[in-house]
Formats: structure tokens, sequence, C-alpha cells
């Protein structure tokens, strides 16, 4: 037994030398990475003991030499990767290790892997198109609610979504020769019902006149928006009513774009800055810092608008979140 565990001790030593100057070559695909990992000859035994985030070499070589090629070929939606959209790009971060013990025991070796790509233009569909939830909404203006594929290039081909995966909620108000507004999520709840009466239990993801609470319970966020008439909730999944019918209901709002304050905004929480950030502006994300306690109006201009605003109760659903064993199950039953 002694002699293994001076032998592991070698082997991790010779591996992390090695490492250090380790040859590792990553191409990056659009939905799928590829990465070669040339290793000494030493470490060619212990080939298994490498990952790419969870999923271990997808092909191993032993070349001429002796020194070995670990192959990983994998799409982000393995192994995973940690999907962020910022801006304009779409990152996707993931981690290539040696581990000669297994979890909870630390690798011996980490090496970073990220993927970059231009994120695509948001989709901007026929306002009547039927598959997006058309809803009437007052003063002549018409909301709308869909939810939208991975790539926010269409609406979504099915209402069943993995736990922890990502649900871009897409609404919209369409003005037609109506002065441009700035389209806001006032509020929205979840529940396992169409419709909500007044005992309805519901579990709460924007309050407090646009405060996004699940970007402080997970990872949701608001995208950066192409137009004012439209916003992006890109909502992480939830355990709320979980494997039932799941209905997203929200107060829809269309706003003077150059009015916004506590009780007329878009903010969600920041978690690397421990802050909250306004979507619309960051310079005025003091808007947000009511977040954390009560928003009122204190915009006189914004009281006068107040009494002249539209607003639209819209529903989107049913929505299926599923562990991620029950999603094909789901998809199998509906097709």
């Amino acid at each position: 037994m002694l002699m293994h565990h001076y032998l592991g001790v070698i082997i991790v030593a010779v591996f992390v030398t090695t490492a250090t100057n380790a040859d590792i070559n990553v191409v990056c695909a659009k939905d799928s990475v590829k990465i070669t990992w040339r290793i000494s000859a030493e470490l060619v035994p212990y080939a298994a003991r490498l990952f790419l985030g969870s999923c271990m070499p997808s092909q191993l070589k032993v070349l001429p030499t002796g020194e070995g090629e670990a192959l990983f070929n994998y799409k982000f939606a393995d192994c995973k990767f940690k999907k962020l959209i910022k801006g304009k790009h779409i990152f996707h971060h993931n981690e290539l290790t040696y581990r000669p013990q297994a979890k909870p025991k630390p690798a011996s070796f980490v090496y970073p892997i990220e993927c970059v790509s231009k994120r695509p233009e948001v989709w901007v569909p026929p306002f009547l198109n039927p598959g997006s939830g058309v809803s009437g909404g007052r003063g002549g203006l018409h909301f709308h609610m869909a939810l939208l594929n991975e790539d926010l290039t269409g609406i979504a081909k099915t209402n069943v979504i993995p736990l922890g995966s990502f649900m871009p909620l897409w609404a919209a108000v369409e003005q037609k020769s109506h002065q441009p507004l700035l389209l806001l999520m006032e509020e929205c709840v979840a529940a396992t019902t169409p419709e909500l009466q007044p005992g309805s239990q519901v579990y709460p993801i924007i309050s407090n006149k646009g405060c996004l609470m699940e970007s402080v319970r997970g990872n949701s966020m608001f995208l950066p928006r192409y137009h004012s008439s439209a916003i992006i909730l890109y909502l992480q999944s939830f355990k709320y009513g979980l494997g039932e019918e799941v209905y997203i209901h929200c107060k829809l709002v269309a706003w003077d774009p150059e009015v916004l304050d506590e009780s007329k905004k878009a903010c969600h929480y920041v978690k690397e800055n421990g802050s909250w950030e306004l979507l619309d502006d960051p310079f005025q994300s003091s808007l947000c810092s009511c977040c954390d306690s009560t928003c009122t109006s204190r915009s006189k201009r914004g009281a006068e608008w107040e009494s002249h605003s539209w607003s639209h109760n819209s529903v989107l659903g049913p929505l299926i979140i599923t562990e991620t064993s029950d999603t094909k199950a789901h998809n199998n039953s509906s097709s």
C-alpha cells in the first residue's frame, strides 16, 4: 500500500511538471469544441483521470514516441459547460483537469477553456405570428410574450425545460404609429394555473416594480436590448412546480423611454459586483437600490405619465420544468 502511495505522488509530480508546459490545442465551433491534449508517456496509463468538465477523453491516441494525445470532442450541451451571455457575445466556460483521485479531492492540474461566439441578432417576428401568444392591450397597443429557443433565433419548439437550464422569455409591445415606448416587466410570477385567483400560490420572479428577484436566487438576468419596445428575460428554470404545468404571469408596461424612476425600471442583480444594475442605463443604477426595500415613484413627470401609461397582464404557458433525466421521456410522450 505504501509503495502505491509513493507511486501516486511521483506520477502527480511528473504530471504537474509536464502539464505546466502542456500542449493543448482548442478549436471552438458554433455549438461544440474540439480539444487535443498532448500528454507525456508517463501519463498515458492514467489518461482516464483526465477530464473536460465532467467528460472523459472521447479518444486516446498513443504516438510512436510513447506520448499520448487525449481528444475531447463534445458539444457545449455536454460536460457541464457554463454559458454566459454578455453584451453581443456568448461565452462557454469549462476546465481541463487531471484528477489522480476521485472527487471531492481537488484536481492537481486545471486549465481553463473558453469559447466565445457572437450572439445572434435577437429574433424579431411578425407580430401576428400565431405562435407568439398574441394578446390585446389598451390604447390601441398590442402586447406579446413568447418562449424563445436557446439561440434566440425563433420561438421554442418544445415547452419542456430541463431544471437549471435557461428559458428566454421574450415580450414586446406593438406600437404601430404610436410614439416610441419602452417595454418593462413590472411584475412576473409563476403559477400552476393559467388564471390567478386571490388565494393562488405563486412563485415570485419579478417584483417591487421591476426588480428581478430570480437574479439574486439564481443566474437569471435581463439581456441587452435590441429594441426599446422588446425585452428578453433570460430566466433560469427553477424547482417550483417541477414536473407540472407552469404558467408565467407578467404585468407588462409600455412606458416613456425618457422617464425612468424607482417605480418604472428593469433591474437585475450582478453577483460579480454584489449590486443591482439598471438594464437601460447602468449609470443610473441607483434607481435599483430600492430593490432591497420598497420601490415607489419619486418623479413628478413619472406621476404624470402614470395616469396614461399602458399596461397589460400576459400569460405564457404551459411550461414543464423537469429533472434532466425526465426531459427525454416528456419529449417522447409529446411527439
